[in-house]
């Protein structure tokens, strides 16, 4: 089970909109993690964005309060996009990621990298708890994992899934857990479902 001690283990807030913002970018994993927002929620403009893994359903609508809704057919479609996005954005956005960690993290990474600051980024976890890890040893990321040891997908190494989350990398460290014994393991958990 996580350990809420560990100092580097993101701490989410639910989910609110910054009342001061010249505009809000709220993009969602799944359709079902949007928020429910009544129209009159915000004076700036409010815009969602979320990844519907269809390619025939992609493409932009306004709802009917008013908000404008953009699908997208897969997360690289949708990074592709806020990266252009950012590329051009002015001060006062706010931005909101809603999803899995891997998905939230890699939101951040291109926020940070288009200069928006951590007062104007706002994640909240939703969804499973499996977990991205990062192999210490070939530098591979191993995605989806719920147990507690898992064979890196780049050089196939037994990782102990560590509590310790890398902002940067978005994934948790993974280092080899039969390092001194070749073979010797132990148990085996699901631990994130």
């Amino acid at each position: 089970m996580p350990d809420p001690s560990i100092p580097s283990r993101p701490k989410y807030k639910p989910f609110a909109l910054v009342p001061t913002a010249r505009s809000h970018l709220i993009i969602a994993e799944r359709a079902e993690d949007l928020p429910d927002l009544p129209a009159g929620s915000s004076e700036a403009p409010i815009e969602f964005w979320v990844v519907v893994n269809d390619a025939r359903a992609f493409g932009a609508q306004r709802l009917s309060s008013g908000i404008e809704i953009t699908r997208f057919r897969s997360v690289t479609h949708l990074l592709d996009q806020l990266t252009h996005r950012l590329e051009r954005e002015y001060v006062g956005l706010q931005l909101y990621a809603i999803g899995t960690e891997p998905f939230i993290w890699d939101i951040s990474r291109l926020a940070r990298a288009h200069g928006l600051d951590r007062d104007e980024f706002h994640p909240t976890h939703s969804g499973t708890l499996r977990r991205r890890v990062y192999c210490v040893h070939c530098r591979s990321f191993t995605d989806n994992v719920s147990t507690t040891i898992v064979a890196c997908s780049g050089c196939g190494a037994q990782l102990q899934v560590r509590d310790h989350f890398s902002q940067r990398l978005a994934a948790f460290m993974g280092f080899q857990v039969d390092a001194e014994v070749p073979g010797e393991l132990p148990p085996i958990e699901e631990a994130y479902p």
